[in-house]
């Protein structure tokens, strides 16, 4: 089976969130099931220096604008297919903005040229390349399918995975003309939003089967709250709506190898986690005490319920937990967690920015990690922590009330508890669940069986692979059909 995946990230050469890890992830899982994934990525500088020698597999003497050429090459153990449009990616500062983070004003041509060209190789545009399906990921990548419906793919089966519904490349109906699109695809059932253009949008109407990347946010984008817009075009579409958890690389993610660690260790010997707990304390300033090191890992923002961890960090000081906090986003949060984190010096730890070393030794070092997200999709962090023995405090929403099960008296009876759960959006529910942590670990026989289970859980890709694939196959039952 040969499947094309579309997408505007891929580990480890261009990254900006969990997408990155999952494109890059997905292809390894499907390659032990049989699947043959190429993945179609724009030609951004970093990976462009990537490979030197360059043959053009196709050749486009016009593309939004300027020349533009496709490669064929293998990087990073990936085969690629690099959309090379210098006048469109070659440009200072990330994917989507420049060095200030200010978005690209012509995103919308960049990632139609992407789109134009996902549809193209599915029509047969590269000599000897066929693939038997598409899979376009999240907004920057979704006109793909648009193309295709309108164009020489149109019977190729096709599928949208939507990672977060907030993103959704909403533009104004003025360019449409040049998006190379025939006049009915501005319609309700076409490409048209709200009187503009929807990328995400036209991906979600074209798509033979939409997943998310969590059973319970496939369902919570059904509703006015999560939706954003969407819902009533989702509702409609329900019967083909699925949602996977997504998986790790567990060999990267792997405590008793990883190169990050100070000391490496299983869940058969969890003291071994001491001395990377020392390496927390230090690089944070924490006091040296037997209290528990609750870590946040996370972008400091409204999504992630950074507001709300800030409202009541006070009051999770006066549980008796210390914090250890890494991230960087809002300005005003970042000040807010800097203030507490002056106000109670050696009980909380705070450094802005993003540091991937510094994120392992944390899951290494810490004995749980709080992730208070409003909506949050799948989410990787808690499955890090599981991997790491860094008991889950989660919110009950998307993939972290699917993959987190909470330490309540039956689960820990029946010993199958992997962590804490509580309401999203409600400071005094998170604030109930740090105490809850803090009395399970002054158990330590208990805690380590919650550590001890959500390490054994299966948090690699195997498992999501497997059901990519079944849809896979339902996808060409309907084209045969």
């Amino acid at each position: 089976m040969q499947v094309l995946s579309v997408t505007p990230e891929i580990f480890p050469l261009i990254k900006t969130g969990g997408l990155a890890d999952v494109t890059g992830a997905l292809p390894v899982a499907l390659a032990a099931k049989g699947v043959t994934m190429r993945t179609l990525i724009p030609g951004f500088p970093a990976v462009m220096e990537g490979f030197k020698k360059r043959k053009a597999v196709y050749q486009y003497p016009l593309l939004q604008g300027g020349k533009a050429s496709i490669h064929a090459v293998e990087l990073a153990g990936l085969d690629l297919f690099v959309l090379d449009a210098p006048h469109l990616f070659d440009r200072p500062g990330g994917p989507y903005g420049n060095a200030s983070g200010a978005d690209w004003p012509d995103n919308w041509r960049r990632f139609a040229a992407l789109s134009q060209a996902g549809a193209d190789i599915a029509g047969g545009a590269i000599s000897g390349y066929l693939p038997d399906i598409v899979h376009a990921h999240d907004w920057q990548s979704a006109m793909t399918l648009a193309y295709m419906r309108y164009g020489k793919a149109v019977g190729t089966p096709s599928m949208m995975t939507v990672h977060n519904l907030a993103f959704q490349g909403q533009f104004g109906a003025g360019i449409f003309g040049e998006l190379g699109l025939p006049a009915m695809a501005m319609a309700l059932d076409g490409v048209e939003y709200y009187g503009g253009v929807g990328f995400l949008k036209a991906g979600l109407q074209a798509a033979w089967a939409i997943t998310t990347v969590s059973p319970t946010y496939a369902q919570e984008i059904r509703s006015p709250e999560f939706g954003m817009g969407l819902d009533g075009l989702i509702n409609m579409r329900s019967s083909d709506l699925y949602g996977i958890v997504n998986g790790i690389d567990t060999a990267i993610w792997d405590p008793e190898t990883d190169k990050h660690l100070v000391s490496n260790y299983t869940a058969a010997t969890l003291k071994a986690r001491a001395p990377n707990r020392a390496a927390v304390e230090e690089r944070f300033g924490l006091d040296r005490d037997d209290s528990p090191i609750v870590c946040v890992i996370s972008r400091l923002t409204w999504q992630k319920g950074m507001d709300i961890l800030a409202t009541v960090i006070d009051g999770i000081v006066a549980t008796g937990a210390r914090l250890a906090i890494l991230g960087s986003g809002d300005a005003g949060l970042e000040g807010a967690l800097l203030a507490a984190a002056a106000r109670h010096r050696g009980r909380i730890g705070v450094v802005i920015g993003y540091d991937e070393g510094l994120s392992h030794t944390m899951q290494g070092g810490c004995d749980a990690i709080i992730i208070p997200s409003r909506f949050e999709p799948c989410g990787l962090t808690q499955l890090y922590g599981l991997r790491y023995g860094c008991v889950p405090v989660v919110a009950r929403t998307g993939g972290l009330a699917d993959t987190i099960i909470d330490a309540n008296e039956a689960a820990m009876a029946a010993g199958v508890a992997t962590g804490f759960q509580f309401a999203p959006n409600n400071g005094g529910a998170m604030l109930h669940a740090i105490r809850r942590l803090v009395d399970a670990y002054a158990d330590s026989a208990a805690f380590e069986t919650i550590q001890r289970q959500g390490m054994k859980a299966d948090v690699s890709w195997d498992k999501s692979a497997e059901k990519y694939l079944e849809l896979y196959r339902l996808l060409l039952s309907k084209r045969v059909a």
